[in-house]
């Protein structure tokens, strides 16, 4: 979910060739391009483009929602019937729109907030504290990165780990869904580093 995005995007890119894709966006246009991209760099990829959210949960084994936070409650709507014991990953962080603070509800991450969503998915947080230029980087054979995990079923969070490996980076497990708080959080304090470097 969210292919055209530059999270989204750049996931697919990494683990074209290695999984079954099947990618979905409301920007239709822009998902045909980024299949078309694979296609050219990888022949023998499978890369899908498809039109319905509920469609492509119902077929996928593991969902990446790389939407924005302000997305998410839309498409667990659309998919809660069929995602019921697969594996969910939220990419997504709740920060306001001038990028200062979270807007998550009470006292919960998004990704809790999306299991409550989901109560019948297992949902696990990662990528959210990774740029999508770092994406990029790692095709070229540079140093491998970390990307945290966070998850309440163990079995789900390997299997993620998994996908983290084959994207090219190194999973690194930090504790239940809980911890997608402090991953969120710093998500927030890379971006204001990330901005003051560039003011520099």
């Amino acid at each position: 979910m969210g292919a055209a995005g530059k999270m989204g995007s750049a996931v697919a890119q990494n683990l074209q060739g290695k999984y079954r894709l099947l990618l979905i966006s409301r920007d239709e246009t822009k998902t045909a391009e980024l299949r078309s991209k694979i296609g050219k760099s990888n022949p023998n990829a499978e890369v899908y483009a498809v039109s319905c959210a509920r469609e492509a949960a119902w077929e996928a084994d593991i969902i990446i929602i790389a939407t924005p936070y302000g997305a998410e409650r839309r498409v667990a709507e659309k998919i809660r019937e069929v995602a019921v014991g697969k594996i969910v990953i939220s990419v997504s962080n709740p920060l306001d729109t001038s990028y200062t603070g979270l807007i998550a509800p009470g006292d919960i991450s998004a990704a809790e907030e999306l299991q409550r969503l989901l109560p019948y998915s297992k949902v696990v947080k990662t990528f959210n504290t990774t740029f999508d230029e770092e994406f990029a980087t790692l095709t070229k054979g540079n140093q491998m990165a970390d990307v945290f995990i966070a998850g309440n079923s163990r079995e789900a969070v390997e299997t993620v780990g998994e996908v983290i490996s084959a994207a090219g980076f190194n999973p690194v497990y930090v504790g239940d869904l809980t911890m997608s708080r402090a991953l969120e959080r710093m998500r927030l304090w890379l971006l204001r580093q990330h901005a003051q470097r560039m003011a520099s």
